[in-house]
C-alpha cells in the first residue's frame, strides 16, 4: 500500500457520518472521552485512556485504563464486546498502541477483533508506541484520527509534557493577597483564602502524584498535606519536602500523622536523618532541583503539585519549571517590604520579558477569586 494512502487512511475526515444533526463520531468519542476522565490520579506513569466499541449504532464494549501494568482501554472494551466487536467501530481517546510494553499491543488485539474502522482523539507522543494508525491501515482497517483532540490532549497534558521533556508537569498553586503577599513579614499565612477556595485546593490535591513545599512551609506550617475535601481516586500524594540539608526532627510534624508516602530532598545529610527515618519519611540526597524533578518524574509521579513559600515559587519561576499556576487571591492587603512574595529576588527586567499566562480562566469563589493559566516564558 502507498505511503500516500496510508497517510489518507488516517486522516480525520472533516465531513463524517451525521445523524438528526450529530457527528456521529464525536458522539462516541465524548463519550470515550468520559470513560478516560475516571483514570484521573491512577494511572500515571501512563496516559489516561477510554475506548468504546460500537457495531450496528450500539455499545457493545468500553472501558478505561485504570492502573499501569493493567490492561489498556481498547484491549478492555473489546473484551467486553467479545464477538460483536467484528465488523463494528473502535472509539479510542488516544492512538492505539503498536508496540509491546508490559501489556500486548493494542493493534495485535484490534486485528483480531476483526474492528472495521478505528477513530482516535490524540496521537500517541510516546516514540515507543506511536504508529498504531498506520499499522492497522496497512491491514485495511479504516482509521481517522484527530477527533475531538484538543478536548483528548487536556486529559493527558502531564503525560505528554513527561514525554517531550523527561521532567513532570508542575502546577504552582498558592493564596495571595490583593498585593501579592503568600504570607506576613512574620510568615504568618492562615488563612488568606476563604473556605470554598480551600476546598477547591483540595481537590487539586487529589488529583495530583505529588505535593511539594520547602523547608521553610514545613517550620512555619507545619502542614499535614493531606486531602481532605475531595475524594482520592488511587493512592494518597506523595507529600515532598525540598531541604538544604536534612531539617530538625520533630515528632509533632503533621507530616508523621497518617500513612500517606513522605520523601525529603535534601543536599546533604546529619544527625537528624535517621530519626526522619525511622519515623517512615524517605530521605533522599540530590544535588539540584532538575534533578530531584528527574527523578520524580522517572518513579512515574507526573503531575504535580507546588504548594511552596516564596522561596520555592522563585526557584521553581527562575528555573522555568512552572509550568501552570492556580491563585486564590483574597480582597485583603498584607503590605510590608519584608512580606512573602510569590515571586521574590530579581524578577524580569522588562515588562516585555515577562512571562504571561494563556488560556486564563477566572472564577468567583465567595470573596476569593481563581485566576489560572499556562505559563509561557519568553527569552
Amino acid at each position: 500500500m502507498s505511503q500516500l494512502l496510508v497517510n489518507n487512511r488516517i486522516l480525520w475526515q472533516r465531513y463524517s457520518q451525521r445523524v438528526d444533526g450529530m457527528d456521529i463520531n464525536e458522539k462516541w468519542m465524548k463519550k470515550a472521552i468520559a470513560l478516560a476522565k475516571k483514570g484521573i490520579g491512577t494511572t500515571h506513569p501512563n496516559p489516561r485512556v477510554g475506548a468504546v466499541v460500537v457495531n450496528d449504532g450500539k455499545v457493545v464494549g468500553q472501558g478505561w485504563h485504570e492502573r499501569a501494568g493493567e490492561q489498556h482501554a481498547e484491549a478492555i472494551a473489546l473484551e467486553k464486546a467479545g464477538n460483536k466487536a467484528r465488523g463494528g467501530s473502535l472509539y479510542v481517546t488516544l492512538e492505539p498502541c503498536a508496540a509491546r510494553g508490559r501489556t500486548p499491543a493494542c493493534t495485535d488485539a484490534i486485528l483480531h477483533a476483526g474492528i472495521r474502522q478505528v477513530v482516535f482523539a490524540s496521537s500517541d507522543p510516546n516514540p515507543k508506541m506511536a504508529g498504531g494508525g498506520k499499522v492497522l491501515a496497512a491491514y485495511h482497517v479504516d482509521v481517522q484520527g484527530g477527533v475531538l483532540a484538543e478536548e483528548a490532549d487536556a486529559l493527558n497534558i502531564p503525560f505528554f509534557h513527561y514525554v517531550r521533556t523527561g521532567l513532570p508537569y508542575v502546577t504552582a498553586k498558592a493564596a495571595i493577597s490583593l498585593d501579592g503577599k503568600l504570607a506576613t513579614r512574620t510568615h504568618h499565612s492562615q488563612w488568606i483564602s476563604g473556605e470554598k477556595s480551600r476546598k477547591h485546593a483540595h481537590g487539586l490535591r487529589a488529583a495530583s502524584d505529588a505535593i511539594i513545599i520547602g523547608a521553610g512551609t514545613l517550620m512555619h506550617d507545619n502542614p499535614s498535606l493531606t486531602v481532605r475535601d475531595a475524594k482520592i481516586k488511587g493512592k494518597a500524594p506523595l507529600r515532598v519536602v525540598l531541604c538544604f540539608e536534612t531539617p530538625p526532627f520533630n515528632p509533632d510534624s503533621k507530616l508523621l500523622s497518617d500513612d500517606a508516602p513522605t520523601r525529603f530532598y535534601v543536599r546533604s545529610t546529619n544527625e537528624h536523618t535517621q530519626k526522619w527515618h525511622d519515623a517512615g519519611v524517605e530521605v533522599g540526597k540530590v544535588n539540584n532541583l532538575p534533578a530531584i524533578l528527574r527523578h520524580l518524574a522517572g518513579q512515574g509521579y507526573l503531575d504535580v503539585l507546588l504548594e511552596g513559600g516564596g522561596h520555592l515559587h522563585s526557584a521553581f519561576l527562575d528555573g522555568r519549571f512552572t509550568n501552570e499556576i492556580v491563585l486564590y487571591q483574597a480582597p485583603i492587603l498584607i503590605g510590608g517590604r519584608d512580606g512573602v512574595s510569590l515571586w521574590g529576588g530579581f524578577g524580569v527586567e522588562t515588562i516585555p520579558k515577562a512571562p504571561h499566562l494563556t488560556e486564563v480562566k477566572r472564577r468567583k469563589m465567595d470573596d476569593d477569586y481563581m485566576i489560572s493559566g499556562r505559563v509561557v516564558y519568553l527569552d
